[in-house]
């Protein structure tokens, strides 16, 4: 059953940006560590992108290849429920599905890249750069 819903992926140019955003009804994203994950065409499982802790901490934790280019981020307030991955500097191999999960924990683990502390997962929005 699909707790999480992703948008904002598209097509964009090499060097563009594209902002992601993860929503859900079920339950408060701040509560839990959360985070997005990515799965190429040619790829055969997914890579951990980025990860951050509940808002307790909010520390962000990103895979080598997003740091200094994507960012996310949470909103809680003003009856928002949000998690963003703000994305500049895309390049063809950013293409992919993009996830969204949820862990049941409020900490991002050191092998938060593996996946297997994540036990709610969206269907995905598909980013494609080209030009």
């Amino acid at each position: 059953q699909v707790q999480l819903a992703e948008s904002g992926g598209g097509s964009v140019q090499p060097g563009g940006s594209l902002t992601l955003s993860c929503t859900t009804t079920r339950f408060d994203l701040g509560d839990y560590a959360v985070g997005w994950f990515r799965q190429g065409p040619r790829e055969t499982k997914r890579e951990g992108v980025s990860c951050i802790d509940w808002r307790g901490s909010s520390d962000a934790h990103y895979a080598d290849s997003a740091k200094g280019r994507f960012t996310i981020s949470r909103d809680n307030g003003n009856g928002k429920n949000v998690l963003y991955l703000q994305m500049n500097r895309l390049a063809q191999e950013d293409s992919a599905m993009y996830f969204c999960a949820a862990t049941s924990g409020a900490y991002c683990s050191d092998s938060w890249r593996e996946g297997a502390i994540f036990t709610k997962w969206g269907q995905g929005t598909q980013v494609t750069v080209s030009s």
